[in-house]
Parts: structure tokens; C-alpha cells; sequence
């Protein structure tokens, strides 16, 4: 996607703190407009929408920021919290009624959460490669978890960290030597909270995957070629499912679907929200 001269306009981010449900979240926005805010993906953090952050600021208020546990967005003791709740936080602390909102993996996990939680604050969803509460994933997939858990639990961030970037899930954006860098720094400097401080994060109950004919938002699911099995089926679980869901093949690319083919991306999501 060719930027106009609008886009190519330099953006100077507003960077800050807020201070929600307790923890100090990490963010940064730019733009104006509707809002849109991104949920980034599990062991990652804002950063990795730096090929969509001034595209999209060019066109709405764009809001990122670290999910609780993760980039610098760490709580100060561990207690009982909801990514979803953090989001309606987030909105209420930047006085927003109603936003677009879009998360990759285990941000679309939690934008899916929202969606039913607080469906009079969503405009228009937007879910990339999303994870999907109570699904039950594959065994070889639950295999790999595990042991990724149990370095946590032991205290041994090194070797969870090693593991998760190790899974197949970023054997495409491994094999990209310009996105494996950018991917590689990003996740090199999570805090591993996440995995030191397991069963904190309180489920949906009943779970999204059992209330997806309830999600009334117009939905785009975008799925990348290479992506896994899970992944795929929770794709089609979704299109399949929600009443004004359309779904979209990203051909050649896997999990990372903004970072492996950033220009593509960008296009079809813009599209999307334009409502065209």
C-alpha cells in the first residue's frame, strides 16, 4: 500500500502511563478520529505495530499499549485481573465511549472477550490469528504449552522464553531475515511476568467460544496461510459463528501476519473500517 502524503507526515506520539485497575499500563497514541486501539500478541508488546501505528494514525485516534504483565506494563504485586476489563479501563481513562479495536493472538482472545463484555463500547472488531477462550486447542499444542508453563513455574524465564520463541507458531516470521530481527528484539525484552505469575488472569464464564452468535459487531477475521491447524480452526469457528463476520486468507505469511506482510496488512484493514 503506497502512503499518502498525509501518512507520510511525521507523527510524534503521545507517550505515557496510565494508572488502571492498580498497574501502571504503557502506551502510546497518535491521530484522531475514532479511536482504534491495538491488543498485541503473548510474549510481546506494543512495538509490534510499528508498521501500523502511523499508517492507521493517519486515519484514526490510534491507541497501543502493553498488556498487563508485559512490556512495561508490570503490576506491582500479582493479583486477580482481566485483560478485557484492563481494555474498559483503558477506554474510561481516555474518556472513550465507543472504539475500534483490534488484537493479534492473545490480543484477539481478549478483544473477543470485550466484544461480549462491553458490546456498546465496540464499533468495529478486527481479529488477527486469534486465540479464542475455550477453545480446546490440540494436544500436540497443549504438549508444548506445558512445558513452556513449567519453566515458569520454576522460576526459569530463560528457558520459557526460549521455548515460546522456539514454536512453531513463528517458524514463518523466523525464516523472514528482516522480520525475524524486529520480532526477535521485541520479544527479547519481555519481562516474562506472565510466566512467572500464572492463574492470575480470570476466564470469561461461559467462555467466548460458547457465546459467539452473541457478537453483533461487523467482524473481520484475518487468518495467515501458514498459520497452525488451531489457529485455522479457530478462524473458521469465528467466520462460521458470528453473525456479521467476514474472513480473509493473508496468503504467504503465518501467525504474524502484520509484521510478515505489513503493506498487505495495512490495506486490508483500513478497507475493512472504512466499512468498504
Amino acid at each position: 500500500m503506497t502512503l499518502t502524503k498525509k501518512e507520510r507526515l511525521v507523527i510524534t506520539p503521545e507517550i505515557g502511563f496510565a494508572e488502571i485497575n492498580g498497574t501502571r499500563f504503557h502506551f502510546e497514541q497518535a491521530g484522531s478520529g475514532i479511536p482504534l486501539i491495538l491488543l498485541h500478541g503473548l510474549g510481546l508488546n506494543l512495538h509490534m505495530w510499528d508498521d501500523q501505528f502511523t499508517p492507521f494514525a493517519a486515519h484514526y485516534r490510534v491507541i497501543r499499549y502493553d498488556l498487563r504483565g508485559f512490556g512495561l506494563s508490570l503490576p506491582a504485586t500479582p493479583a486477580a485481573f482481566s485483560h478485557a476489563e484492563d481494555l474498559k479501563g483503558l477506554l474510561d481513562y481516555f474518556n472513550i465511549e465507543r472504539a475500534h479495536v483490534l488484537g493479534l493472538s492473545l490480543g484477539g482472545r481478549v478483544a473477543l472477550d470485550f466484544s461480549l463484555m462491553y458490546p456498546d463500547f465496540l464499533d468495529r472488531l478486527v481479529l488477527v490469528d486469534p486465540a479464542l477462550g475455550g477453545y480446546r486447542f490440540s494436544e500436540e499444542w497443549l504438549g508444548l504449552m506445558s512445558s513452556i508453563l513449567q519453566h515458569g513455574k520454576n522460576g526459569d524465564i530463560v528457558a520459557a522464553k526460549h521455548l515460546w520463541l522456539s514454536h512453531p507458531l513463528f517458524a514463518p516470521i523466523r525464516s523472514q531475515a528482516q522480520s525475524r530481527q524486529r520480532f526477535e528484539h521485541i520479544a527479547a525484552s519481555d519481562p516474562g511476568w506472565h510466566w512467572l505469575n500464572q492463574g492470575f488472569e480470570q476466564s470469561l464464564s461461559p467462555s467466548a467460544a460458547k457465546r459467539l452468535q452473541d457478537i453483533n459487531s461487523p467482524t473481520l477475521v484475518v487468518i495467515g496461510e501458514h498459520d497452525l491447524p488451531d489457529l485455522h480452526e479457530i478462524a473458521d469457528l469465528l467466520h462460521g459463528n458470528i453473525p456479521h463476520a467476514e474472513k480473509i486468507d493473508l496468503m504467504g505469511v503465518g501467525h504474524m501476519a502484520n509484521m510478515e506482510a505489513p503493506e498487505q496488512f495495512n490495506e486490508i484493514v483500513l478497507k475493512f473500517l472504512e466499512g468498504k
